[in-house]
């Protein structure tokens, strides 16, 4: 196989894998929480906004450090060096 087929398929392994152990949580503050049953009890669509501000704030960190990276990688790849290394041996003491 080829190294491409192989990492994809480890991908798709380690997805189905993590896939398999996921648990899903109930963490909430009380008054988020009796603020959001109140407010779907009565037909309000507030549970919305506030599973768009929740998903907003965690994917917020991941795209500023997907920039930063993007960033930091055209900044320092260098397309023409050349590696002078010195043909004798190199002594530390």
């Amino acid at each position: 196989m080829t190294k491409g087929i192989k990492f994809l398929l480890i991908l798709f392994v380690c997805s189905l894998l993590a896939g398999a152990v996921i648990q899903p949580a109930n963490a909430q503050c009380a008054m988020c929480t009796t603020a959001v049953e109140s407010n779907a009890k009565n037909g309000n669509t507030t549970t919305n906004g506030l599973n768009n501000g929740i998903m907003y704030l965690l994917a917020a960190p991941y795209i500023a450090v997907g920039v930063i990276g993007y960033i930091w990688y055209k900044k320092y790849r260098r397309k023409d060096v050349v590696l002078e290394m010195r043909d004798e041996r190199l002594h530390l003491n």
